[in-house]
């Protein structure tokens, strides 16, 4: 008898796993039928070939981008600003059109509309401004800007000086990951940070939402990964969930925490000198996200409902075991 029941599990298993396959390939099927209209409004362009006497038309145009505090003679001189130039030149080198860009944008803009009715396509801006790895992309929720000097590549001259940790993610590529990352916050409910677990469900919720809104990206690139540094988080789990577990961290209130194993940074710490050298940053995010995974695998409940869950109650019911 219990020969059989071998076989049979596997049985159910890849039964369940077919019927999952095939649920995904019809939500996909109708995501594609949703008409998306939007065109990417190259300001940098514009501001690159204007004239001094097309300001005011500018101006009228993109009223966003002039702050008021700000007179004509200060965006005159910015005209001819040789840095403003430099950037201009850079970017327009770069980005001669961003049909490929515009496609990612386009599909994430069709999920983002078939899980959240409420959302309405906003007004896109690309433009060419100071590098400000801190804030890649701004998204409000009737424009986005695009300052496409954030994502000239990791080894672009403008990012000498950048650590490499953050600059290996200033690559096209990463454009729509992290304008999905600014709308999974929006639509994510983030309950007041009591301990680790907390930050740990939260950010797997942002990377769930990735998931579903963005699923023509890999898993490295969701998390601003290289394949390396995610096969080394696959390869590690059953390791990393080990020493939170053993370190009795997962309901700590240590500030530090977030430092060590949330935010970005060259690798992960463990205070293990081989580990650390080897694992990535933000390796919490990982173990987060596969939490939230099992989480959506056992539960018979809806996306959207899976992200006003509380911390507590998405762990209680994930009963996450790491992968081996």
């Amino acid at each position: 008898m219990k020969h059989l029941l071998k076989p049979i599990y596997f049985i159910i298993i890849s039964f369940l796993s077919i019927l999952s396959c095939e649920k995904e390939d019809k939500t996909e099927a109708e995501i594609s039928k949703i008409n998306i209209e939007f065109t990417i409004e190259r300001f940098d362009k514009a501001f690159a070939q204007a004239t001094p006497e097309e300001l005011p038309k500018l101006k009228k145009a993109y009223p966003f981008m002039f702050a008021k505090k700000y007179g004509d003679s200060f965006w005159l001189q910015q005209m001819k600003d040789t840095l403003q130039l430099e950037l201009q030149s850079e970017t327009i080198k770069k980005y001669k059109n961003l049909n490929t860009e515009k496609t990612e944008i386009e599909s994430l803009f069709k999920h983002l509309k078939y899980y959240f009715l409420e959302f309405s396509t906003p007004r896109i801006v690309s433009v060419a401004s100071d590098v400000d790895y801190r804030n890649k992309v701004i998204v409000t929720d009737t424009i986005v800007i695009l300052p496409l000097t954030n994502y000239l590549g990791g080894d672009h001259y403008f990012y000498q000086g950048i650590q490499e940790y953050i600059a290996k993610d200033l690559k096209p590529e990463f454009m729509v990951v992290d304008i999905a990352n600014k709308y999974a916050k929006h639509f994510t409910f983030q309950q007041r940070r009591k301990t680790f677990l907390d930050d740990l469900i939260y950010e797997g919720k942002l990377l769930y939402f990735k998931d579903k809104v963005i699923p023509f990206k890999t898993n490295a690139q969701k998390l601003n990964y290289t394949e390396d540094q995610y096969n080394w988080s696959k390869a590690n789990e059953e390791y990393i969930w080990r020493y939170f577990v053993d370190k009795e961290i997962l309901y700590s209130t240590d500030t530090k925490l977030p430092n060590r194993f949330i935010n970005p940074a060259p690798f992960s710490k463990f205070y293990l000198e081989q580990i650390d050298s080897e694992s990535p940053g933000e390796i919490g995010k990982y173990i987060g996200w596969q939490i939230v995974r099992q989480y959506m695998d056992k539960n018979t409940i809806s996306f959207k409902q899976m992200l006003t869950k509380s911390a507590e109650e998405i762990f209680d019911n994930a009963n996450y075991k790491p992968r081996r």
